[in-house]
């Protein structure tokens, strides 16, 4: 532990598992108290006891608004305070968008989008009453290539990038930092519709990430001087052709 986060206070949407928990790891590991949101209750539990008493679980299912709404109130509950909202939580979808399924589309677009910008609404009055604080987001780097098999995840991360840009702008002048992290491939769970083959492939060529390295990237994002933003950025495996 280097003790750069210590007494700060981090909540981190999809922490039971991937990105997310390598970054609550990796928090924890720098001091900070990490509150770990999620809709895995049984995971969530199995984490706290693991990880310790600075590891606060927070039950949530993002996908329902009366749930996101109560956010603010339950992180403080648990934390007595907030300093870095990181909205991680996010599904995959890819494919031929003439095969596609729309209803998957609808809920993947609701979680990537629309439940990331409203967790975000529900914490953003705290950070800007005390005029200091971070707004993270795991993006992706199909946020600004678009990638020709995923499309509608790539327009979801579009519209991540998007809101990216222009919050952080608003919210420059209360001193609340946003910014994105925009990984390429990564071994998580979002990954496992991928093509038996394609998986293969890139385990092989080494095109895929581990967690940690993004959690990595995470760390030093948010451990810059205050007059620094990392606005965007991207992490890469060395064989990943886009």
């Amino acid at each position: 532990m280097t003790g750069r986060m210590q007494g700060k206070v981090a909540a981190i949407t999809g922490a039971a598992s991937g990105i997310g928990l390598a970054c609550a790891r990796a928090l924890l590991a720098e001091g900070a108290t990490v509150v770990l949101v999620d809709r895995d209750r049984q995971r969530l539990e199995q984490l706290a006891a693991e990880l310790g008493a600075q590891a606060r679980p927070l039950v949530m299912d993002l996908l329902k608004p009366a749930e996101v709404a109560t956010l603010l109130p339950q992180i403080l509950e648990r934390a007595g305070g907030l300093d870095i909202f990181h909205a991680n939580a996010g599904a995959y979808v890819g494919g031929e968008v003439v095969a596609g399924d729309p209803d998957a589309w609808d809920r993947m677009l609701n979680l990537n989008v629309n439940a990331a910008f409203r967790s975000v609404h529900a914490v953003l009055p705290h950070l800007v009453a005390q005029k200091s604080g971070d707004i993270l987001f795991t993006s992706s780097i199909a946020g600004v290539v678009p990638v020709v098999w995923e499309p509608i995840y790539t327009a979801s991360k579009f519209a991540v990038q998007a809101f990216v840009h222009s919050t952080r702008r608003q919210l420059a002048r209360h001193g609340v930092r946003v910014g994105a992290v925009l990984p390429g491939p990564v071994v998580t769970a979002l990954l496992d519709d991928w093509p038996k083959a394609k998986m293969e492939e890139a385990l092989a060529s080494g095109s895929l990430m581990q967690p940690q390295e993004v959690a990595d990237a995470v760390v030093f994002m948010l451990t810059r001087p205050r007059n620094v933003t990392i606005r965007d950025l991207v992490i890469l495996p060395n064989n990943v052709d886009l």
